[in-house]
């Protein structure tokens, strides 16, 4: 197995990504995407679209934070400062690139994309009709609303896992249990406001989670100067 395995044998990562993806599929073929966001939206549309805590908050002060963030490792691969100090430098670019990494794969996936977003199906008001995102079949929307892109402000972080790992373990389940949360909050209150569905956050955790696994066994960081 890859040297840079957290785990001696690697069977353990290999198993919460194979489950991530699991997860996505089965929810992908359960089909219950239309039926979740039933609970949030009608014929009249989403009540919560403008909602001050989903839209300002969770959506518009999530995403200038996460830039923030990502920013601060950017800046800490060269000036590091606090707890990031004692991150070897390789580490803290690895942490760096896998966050850029991973939200740049899932907007760029996002603007290939035909899927619509739920606000735009005919469910709810719109103009688009209901088509699995894998289908290269235009729905009659404006596409371009699969993976969900504000979910990856959160999941994009989940790089400082492998970054901490074999030096800090505490820290890195930490931080691993903090990105996930906040993917998992962006994505339904997303959701809930009708810009994406269950799946488009599944996927995203799944984009996020094996891009950072890739550049963790891809690149000896470890021997960065």
């Amino acid at each position: 197995m890859p040297r840079s395995f957290a785990s001696p044998d690697g069977r353990p990562l290999l198993l919460a990504t194979a489950l991530l993806l699991a997860t996505a599929i089965a929810w992908d073929a359960a089909g219950l995407d239309v039926a979740l966001a039933h609970l949030a939206g009608d014929r009249q549309g989403f009540a919560l679209r403008r909602a001050w805590l989903l839209s300002d908050v969770l959506h518009d002060g999530a995403r200038r934070l996460a830039w923030l963030g990502v920013l601060v490792l950017c800046t800490a691969v060269g000036w590091p400062w606090g707890p990031l100090r004692r991150i070897p430098r390789g580490r803290r670019l690895q942490w760096a690139l896998s966050a850029l990494a991973g939200a740049g794969l899932v907007t760029l996936l996002k603007w290939a994309s035909a899927t619509s977003c739920p606000w735009d199906l005919q469910d709810f008001g719109g103009i688009a009709r209901h088509v699995s995102h894998w289908s290269t079949a235009a729905d009659g929307g404006p596409g371009r609303c699969f993976p969900g892109g504000h979910a990856s402000s959160g999941f994009a972080f989940v790089g400082g896992y492998f970054a901490l790992v074999r030096t800090h373990p505490a820290a890195a389940r930490w931080v691993l249990a903090a990105s996930t949360a906040a993917g998992l909050v962006l994505g339904l209150s997303q959701q809930w406001r009708g810009a994406h569905f269950m799946s488009h956050t599944l996927w995203t955790a799944w984009i996020c989670w094996a891009t950072a696994l890739v550049l963790d066994v891809a690149v000896p960081w470890e021997r960065l100067p």
